[in-house]
């Protein structure tokens, strides 16, 4: 089945004239945050960002605008972020008017990723899954040929220790091998998988290291894959001016050969997505002085 995006004007979330009339809607504060083009350069260098999901009512007012329908969320967040990860599909696929629905909502550089069903990862934890993996990428590939998919996560539970033959055997799967299969990165989250045998196995399949950061875990900054490049930034609480500073400089030095994928924590309140805001900001600021 082919998919062509249906031509959208520029996403007002603002404005709902069942539920919000316009002279009524609260704004956030003037000049709170930037305007799409900022995400929209980030985008152009190759830089995806955002956070992981987008339904936070509790983001309101220093995210989204104060009044914004729980339905406007996503088209406002496309319009700050660059990319969303998915983890909606970590228990459930989405059906096709779902997908219709999410991109008819975002911008035409807007970058989708998922993360893989726990059928997968954490109940088969990667055995006997062509048939699952044939049906995920299927699902998802009205997202690919609008050219909107970003990479498709395969988040491995903390207790699952390294395995080569599995994973070898895993990445050979037809679906991952054919022409036009979606980038790919996996989360271990065991440190027995830092070695350089898997390293090498997944290199030899274009499959990223997922390069996270949490509070009890950080992944060896090992690029695994030339095409594109994943980091999950999963430490509890805001990053600093400082810290947002060296993250433009890094990821816009790898971004010169790749794509890459950055996903800022998300919690009730909008730290992660705010981090976000304010790290392609830089981006589009780096890209100007270019």
């Amino acid at each position: 089945m082919s998919w062509v995006r249906t031509p959208l004007a520029a996403p007002n979330i603002l404005q709902d004239s069942t539920e919000h009339p316009a002279d009524t809607l609260p704004r956030t504060p003037q000049a709170a945050l930037p305007s799409s083009e900022t995400a929209a350069t980030a985008a152009s260098a190759r830089i995806f960002a955002g956070t992981s999901g987008w339904a936070y009512p509790t983001w309101k007012p220093a995210f989204y605008p104060e009044g914004t329908p729980a339905k406007r969320f996503l088209d406002f967040y496309s319009t700050q972020l660059s990319s969303v990860e998915v983890n909606y599909t970590f228990r459930a696929l989405p059906t096709a008017a779902m997908l219709e629905g999410w991109l008819a909502a975002t911008t035409d550089f807007f970058r989708f990723s998922f993360k893989a069903p726990q059928r997968i990862t954490h109940i088969k934890r990667l055995a006997n899954c062509e048939s699952d993996v044939a049906f995920l990428v299927s699902t998802l590939e009205p997202v690919r040929q609008a050219g909107n998919l970003g990479i498709i996560l395969f988040q491995l539970p903390p207790n699952m220790k390294a395995d080569a033959a599995r994973l070898s055997a895993f990445l050979a799967a037809p679906a991952l091998n054919d022409p036009g299969a979606p980038p790919i990165a996996f989360e271990f989250r065991h440190e027995s998988w830092f070695t350089d045998e898997i390293y090498s196995i997944l290199r030899a399949h274009s499959a990223a290291l997922c390069i996270a950061e949490s509070d009890d875990l950080a992944t060896p900054e090992v690029h695994t894959a030339t095409t594109h490049t994943s980091f999950r930034l999963r430490r509890t609480g805001a990053y600093s001016p400082a810290e947002i500073k060296e993250f433009v400089a890094r990821f816009t030095a790898l971004a010169s050969d790749r794509d890459v994928y950055i996903y800022f924590k998300h919690e009730d309140e909008p730290s992660g997505a705010l981090n976000a805001v304010s790290f392609l900001a830089g981006v589009a600021a780096e890209a100007g002085h270019r």
